[in-house]
């Protein structure tokens, strides 16, 4: 059975830096990409990076560039999302996601099937 578990959230100052994991069960994901996404109260769940299969293609949202890094490590079979610089707006329950269907890092949530249960990201003074 595939599962994703994520973790790393938690709280920070404005300007600090977080690292979120997304652990795979039941699943290699360096054979699926794997996209991040948020949710913030309120809002409408948003794409904020993804990674293909093989690593070699990653996008992400104008809001994070250059501020936000995702990487795999298939030894580990995780993925990250490096975040630096975070800013107040960043505040959200960041979700994992893959998809048996799709090897092309691609930002449209409604592709992927499975999802992690979410970490929540606060940045506050």
């Amino acid at each position: 059975q595939l599962q994703l578990a994520e973790s790393g959230g938690g709280l920070v100052h404005p300007g600090g830096s977080l690292r979120l994991s997304c652990v795979a069960r039941g699943v290699t994901l360096n054979s699926y990409a794997v996209g991040w996404f948020r949710q913030a109260p309120g809002k409408e769940r948003e794409a904020v990076s993804c990674i293909s299969r093989n690593g070699g293609s990653t996008n992400y949202a104008d809001s994070v560039k250059g501020r936000f890094t995702i990487s795999k490590d298939n030894a580990k079979n995780t993925v990250y999302l490096q975040m630096n610089s975070l800013e107040p707006e960043d505040t959200a329950v960041y979700y994992c996601a893959t998809d048996p269907f799709h090897a092309m890092c691609d930002m449209r949530p409604g592709l992927y099937g499975y999802w992690g249960q979410g970490t929540q990201v606060t940045v506050s003074s």
